[in-house]
C-alpha cells in the first residue's frame, strides 16, 4: 500500500466532503483503540477544527490513559484540536434504574452494552449540532462490512466513515506513519462496551488477520468444506457473523406500497 498518498487521499476527502456539506470540521470519540486513534489524526491533518471525546462508562483505567496520551499528543502537535470529556457512567445508571426489571436477562448485557454505544451516539451529535460538526466514524472495513461488529446506531451512527475501506492490518500501517503512540499500537482491540477487559477476539473467536483472510476467501468464492482445522472453524466464525449481521451493512428496508393500492 501507499501509505502517504492513501493518507494524503482520505485527508483531501474529508476536507472536499466538509466543505460541500457547508461544516466547519469534525467530532468523534476516542477510546484509546487504534481505529479513532488513527480516524482523529486523519481529521486533525485537515487543518479543520477537530473535536476529540472521551465518553467513559465504567471505562477501564487503562482504555482512559491510552486515549488521554493520543489526545495530548494530536493536540500538541494540531492547532485544530481541542478535547471534552463527558462521563457517561452516571446518565448509563439511571437508564437502568429506569427501565423495568426483566424476566429472561439472556441478553440484558448484550442490550446494555449496545446501549452504552448509542448514548455516546447521542452526545457525539449533540457536540455536532453546537459546532456545525461532522461525525466521523471510526470503523474499518473488516467491523463494518466484513464481520458487522459495531453497534447499529451506536458507532455505526456517523455522518462519514473515513477509514471503512482499510482493513484492520491497513489501519494499523496507517497509524505507525501519522506516529500514534506505542500504547495504542500495541493494545489488544476492545470495544470496552462491557466494563472488562474482554477483547475482539475473545468476543469473536478469531483475530483480525484472521477475519480478513476469511474475508478474502470469501471474496474468491470460496466456503467453508474448502478448509480443514482452524481455518475451517475462522471461516464459519466469519461466515456467520457475516450473514447474521447484513441487516447492518444493508440499507434500511422500505415497503414499497403498489401504486394500484395508492388509488
Amino acid at each position: 500500500m501507499q501509505t502517504e498518498k492513501v493518507i494524503d487521499h482520505i485527508v483531501n476527502w474529508l476536507k472536499e466532503y466538509a466543505a460541500n456539506a457547508k461544516m466547519d470540521g469534525f467530532v468523534l470519540g476516542i477510546s484509546g483503540g487504534i481505529d479513532s486513534a488513527l480516524t482523529s489524526s486523519l481529521c486533525a491533518k485537515t487543518g479543520l477544527r477537530t473535536l476529540c471525546v472521551e465518553l467513559p462508562i465504567h471505562q477501564h483505567p487503562n482504555q482512559v490513559t491510552r486515549a488521554q496520551e493520543h489526545i495530548a499528543q494530536l493536540k500538541q502537535r494540531f492547532a485544530n484540536v481541542t478535547d471534552v470529556q463527558v462521563d457517561l457512567t452516571p446518565v448509563f445508571e439511571e437508564f437502568k434504574n429506569q427501565i423495568p426489571p426483566t424476566q429472561d436477562d439472556s441478553f440484558l448485557d448484550l442490550s446494555l452494552a449496545n446501549t452504552r454505544a448509542r448514548l455516546r451516539m447521542t452526545t457525539l451529535y449533540f457536540f455536532a449540532g453546537l459546532h456545525r460538526y461532522l461525525v466521523a466514524g471510526t470503523g474499518n472495513k473488516v467491523e463494518d462490512f466484513g464481520v458487522g461488529f459495531f453497534t447499529k446506531y451506536g458507532d455505526g451512527g456517523v455522518d462519514l466513515s473515513p477509514i471503512a475501506d482499510l482493513l484492520k492490518s491497513e489501519v494499523y500501517e496507517l497509524a505507525r506513519a501519522l506516529d500514534v503512540p506505542e500504547s495504542i499500537l500495541n493494545a489488544a482491540p476492545t470495544d470496552g462496551l462491557f466494563g472488562d477487559s474482554r477483547t475482539d477476539e475473545d468476543q469473536i473467536g478469531a483475530s483480525y488477520d484472521e477475519l480478513e483472510w476469511a474475508m478474502k476467501m470469501q471474496d474468491e468464492g470460496k466456503v467453508a468444506t474448502d478448509f480443514e482445522g482452524r481455518k475451517r472453524q475462522v471461516f464459519e466464525i466469519y461466515y456467520r457473523l457475516n450473514r447474521a449481521n447484513q441487516h447492518k451493512m444493508k440499507p434500511i428496508p422500505v415497503c414499497t406500497i403498489p401504486p394500484s393500492l395508492k388509488k
